[in-house]
């Protein structure tokens, strides 16, 4: 599998990172880039031949805000996730959210009715 390069944070975009010992890729930060879909296309690309490995992956996501079209990008690696563990690999979702943010939650809530696979909700340590 191609090396992740990792896509820096900026005031608009979220920290996007991958763990390969743990098979973790991270999602952190606000997202609301001018163009979400630009943005999150290599994202996706790399995502679907990351999950052509049967070792599977794991999607760690902390954002604290998106835009409508990040929330659209977000559902389509979703798919992707759930499309993997439809043919049996190992993947699972973590949305990490922080207490005082109650939209994150919501949007946490929101994201885990859109699949069956493995999603964790866990409220951020202060």
């Amino acid at each position: 599998m191609r090396v992740f390069d990792t896509i820096q944070q900026t005031v608009s975009t979220p920290l996007v990172s991958y763990e390969p010992g743990g098979r973790v890729l991270a999602i952190s930060g606000e997202s609301y880039p001018e163009n979400s879909f630009e943005f999150y296309a290599p994202i996706a690309q790399w995502v679907k031949a990351a999950l052509a490995d049967p070792e599977g992956l794991t999607l760690d996501i902390n954002v604290s805000y998106m835009n409508s079209s990040s929330t659209k990008c977000m559902l389509d690696l979703l798919d992707l996730f759930e499309d993997a563990y439809g043919r049996g690999a190992a993947v699972s979702i973590t949305w990490r959210y922080d207490r005082e943010n109650p939209r994150s939650l919501d949007l946490a809530e929101e994201f885990k009715e859109e699949v069956t696979l493995p999603f964790a909700i866990v409220e951020l340590e202060e």
